[in-house]
């Protein structure tokens, strides 16, 4: 039975950076406010030109570079993401096309801010079972699309960018060690958007209103991510039979740095060990996580033999936990 761990990393960041201070011209807000109750000074905003899928081709490149091998060797493609090219086709079938990863199965995976852990386990399980040796797993949001700024509580926390790793065989003991995830659609109207599915298809009385946007009740999202992202991280280091003290790098969801204080404290954690780059990128969703631990990988952050402890919390509700050798 074959482990499953991260082959090479790589990520795609839009070239264009808006400041708390440009938002302070759109919407009543203030870099102060911003700042103490987020910790987010700056987020990158996609050009119109740019869409899920080409972001995502340029990480992917980056990240197959970085493993050693070639799209024509993968076996399967995951992209997570809520802000796709278009309802359909897939945004993993563009990519793959861009990729020149012709024949290898490809399929897009919905679960927000959590998405690119679910996509980590079900590579993992593909891998382990023998079905697929080289799989690609996307974390692609943006989420300057769906922004009413006008809406201070959104516009001022979300931002654009795309990860990818290539996951594969690994000698043990590096690989993933245990993983857990969860949903509860009690919490669904929690963070959402209206518009533009079934429901509620588009049209120009939904413009009109605005229900393209993303709506967020961040007040009571906070308590329930910070004791979601808290239990799911325990239950992942019993699974293993580790503890917190064991772990050399702890990458949560830059979902708000309150959250991720509140997460630290809890766990015990020195804030050494825990790794944030919300300040500069803000919240990318389901690209939050593999942004992260492609900055940790090329700066060196990450060494060979580290346990790597990742959670996240998103729109569905849903949240999980993946607990790494690298």
């Amino acid at each position: 039975m074959c482990v499953a761990g991260v082959l090479g990393t790589g990520s795609a960041l839009p070239d264009k950076v808006i400041t708390n201070q440009d938002l302070e011209k759109l919407v009543e807000t203030s870099d102060q406010w911003i700042t103490d109750r987020t910790g987010i000074k700056e987020r990158r905003q996609a050009a119109p030109h740019e869409t899920t899928s080409t972001l995502s081709i340029l990480a992917s490149r980056k990240a197959l570079e970085k493993a050693g091998i070639q799209a024509k060797d993968l076996d399967l493609i995951i992209c997570s993401t809520i802000s796709p090219d278009m309802p359909l086709p897939s945004t993993a079938a563009l990519v793959q096309s861009g990729l020149g990863a012709s024949g290898c199965c490809a399929f897009d995976l919905a679960a927000a801010c959590s998405g690119f852990l679910f996509g980590m386990t079900v590579a993992e399980q593909f891998i382990r079972n023998g079905t697929a040796k080289y799989v690609l797993v996307i974390g692609a949001e943006l989420l300057s699309r769906y922004l009413d700024y006008k809406d201070r509580t959104t516009c001022v926390i979300f931002g654009d960018g795309v990860a990818a790793a290539v996951f594969g065989p690994v000698a043990p003991p590096s690989g993933i060690l245990a993983h857990e995830l969860h949903t509860e659609g009690h919490y669904a109207d929690h963070l959402f958007i209206p518009a533009g599915g079934t429901a509620l298809p588009a049209s120009s009385y939904t413009v009109e209103q605005g229900a393209h946007y993303i709506k967020m009740r961040g007040n009571e999202l906070f308590k329930v991510a910070v004791r979601s992202m808290e239990d799911v991280s325990r239950q992942v280091l019993e699974k293993a039979g580790l503890q917190v003290a064991d772990l050399d790098l702890f990458i949560p969801h830059q979902a708000n740095q309150r959250i991720t204080e509140a997460i630290r404290e809890r766990l015990g954690m020195c804030s050494e060990k825990v790794y944030s780059n919300i300040s500069h990128v803000g919240n990318t969703s389901s690209a939050s996580i593999p942004i992260c631990l492609d900055e940790c990988a090329q700066s060196g952050r990450l060494k060979r033999g580290d346990l790597v402890l990742m959670s996240a919390f998103g729109a569905g509700v849903t949240w999980g936990a993946v607990l790494m050798r690298w």
